[in-house]
């Protein structure tokens, strides 16, 4: 929350919004200069920002699951570095919930600013959850003005984060949620909108709201870069993991009460040395976590992105840990980023496979498999592959029948109907959980290789 000084003009005020989102954990940076530290500095250097001038810091969710100095602490660091970069308000993002309700529970108390969500609803009485420590709404006074802003989360949540989270809330529909919350907002000089929502669907939202007269709205979840107007709406999107933001200038006329906005624009993080107090605080939970994190685990001759070779190298890790089963299936975006060449780590391996996901044995007909394969979101498969539009297994190379059951490994994200796959649970709702974290057998593979730095291992097709 932010006070500023007199104004030089006492009928006009102005506010400068800096937005991000899609954080995802990313403190450190994709880069040595993209980290949380460089993007606050770049702040004070190129909007001179200053904590208590007329600024208003605001963030479009998904802040702390991706790599493993946030993953590994459930995102209680990266709570302390957006209380230390002074964050406003944040949308929830569906990655909020990655660690159950509990978490997010203590998440949010821990941070300085609010979390909203006017469209989260508890499905036996209809309420945001407000003993969550969602709200609906908060109202913010900057420079004298103040700033009613309005949090929204993506529909798609019950299948984009673990849909056992978020099995007793609802998500409702966009336009219903910002018109049952507008009237709260009375009285307030502008009114914004931070959402966790993608472009396709904030812009129609906001054409549809036209007649509530939003100043901003703000998105999220699809890592959009975005400074635009949409009729008499800033919309802004942020882009992802602190290697952007974006930026807008309100200026409100005190007496006739006109909004007008300027200097709209996206910029990108770099060029900025880093800020010492948010580098000290992000230096601090890197020491924390190098202990278990540091272990070196394995060499890699070559880096290899995301997409089939490390995705299968991935899934087969599961089969070599558990002979017995026929199958293994797992969705893309449980995989995250590249295995880097070198010295792998426990860390490298976190930041790849980032989710508190345990390995879930079933038994299901070749029917079914192939069901859940054709509906299931993005799937990666080890022990099958599809050959002139039928399912044969890979070790010999036969067709799959669809009468007969076969032993099929899975994520928990999945199993509980996460992108798509719930027919799955469906097919055998008394599946076997492992209580093995979806990474540890690729750790487990990696360190079988006994590699080296004069003797890595290869990823091979």
């Amino acid at each position: 929350m932010r006070l500023a000084g007199a104004q030089e003009a006492l009928d006009t005020r102005t506010v400068t919004v800096l937005y991000t989102n899609d954080e995802h954990g990313w403190m450190e940076g994709m880069s040595p200069d993209q980290g949380a530290a460089n993007l606050y500095q770049l702040w004070q250097e190129q909007e001179a920002y200053t904590e208590d001038g007329a600024f208003l810091l605001l963030s479009g969710g998904d802040n702390w699951t991706g790599p493993a100095i946030s993953t590994w602490t459930q995102g209680e660091s990266m709570v302390e570095v957006m209380n230390a970069m002074h964050y406003d308000a944040s949308a929830v993002g569906n990655h909020e919930y990655d660690f159950g309700l509990d978490a997010l529970t203590q998440r949010i108390a821990q941070a300085d600013f609010p979390y909203l969500s006017a469209n989260t609803r508890w499905k036996d009485n209809g309420k945001v959850p407000r003993d969550l420590g969602i709200l609906p709404y908060t109202i913010i006074n900057v420079n004298g003005l103040e700033i009613g802003i309005i949090g929204l989360t993506t529909t798609s949540t019950p299948y984009v984060t673990n849909p056992t989270y978020v099995s007793k809330l609802d998500f409702i529909d966009y336009e219903k949620a910002v018109r049952e919350t507008m009237p709260a907002l009375v009285g307030t000089d502008l009114q914004f909108i931070i959402a966790h929502v993608c472009m396709d669907a904030l812009e129609p939202l906001v054409r549809n709201i036209s007649d509530l007269g939003i100043d901003l709205a703000g998105g999220g979840h699809c890592n959009e870069l975005v400074a635009k107007t949409l009729g008499s709406t800033v919309v802004l999107g942020g882009g992802f993991h602190f290697t952007t933001y974006a930026r807008a200038d309100f200026t409100i006329d005190m007496t006739s009460k006109t909004v007008s906005h300027s200097n709209l624009g996206t910029t990108r993080n770099r060029g900025a040395n880093p800020d010492t107090g948010i580098a000290g605080i992000v230096q601090e939970w890197a020491a924390k976590s190098a202990d278990s994190l540091n272990e070196v685990i394995g060499w890699s001759a070559r880096s290899v992105p995301r997409g089939e070779v490390l995705d299968q190298a991935i899934i087969n890790s599961w089969l070599k840990a558990y002979p017995d089963a026929d199958i293994a299936i797992t969705n893309r975006g449980g995989i995250r980023t590249a295995l880097p060449e070198g010295k792998i780590t426990l860390s490298d391996i976190v930041n790849i496979l980032p989710f508190d996901n345990t390995i879930i044995s079933v038994n299901l007909s070749g029917l079914d498999i192939a069901k859940a394969m054709e509906e299931g979101g993005r799937p990666v498969a080890a022990g099958l592959e599809q050959q002139n539009n039928r399912w044969v297994l890979t070790e010999t190379g036969t067709p799959m029948k669809p009468e007969e059951i076969y032993t099929v490994l899975l994520n928990s994200f999945m199993y509980a109907g996460g992108d798509n796959f719930s027919a799955i649970a469906d097919a055998a709702p008394n599946g076997f959980d492992t209580r093995v974290n979806y990474r540890q057998p690729f750790v487990d593979w990696i360190k079988s290789r006994e590699s080296a730095r004069n003797t890595p291992f290869t990823l091979d097709k």
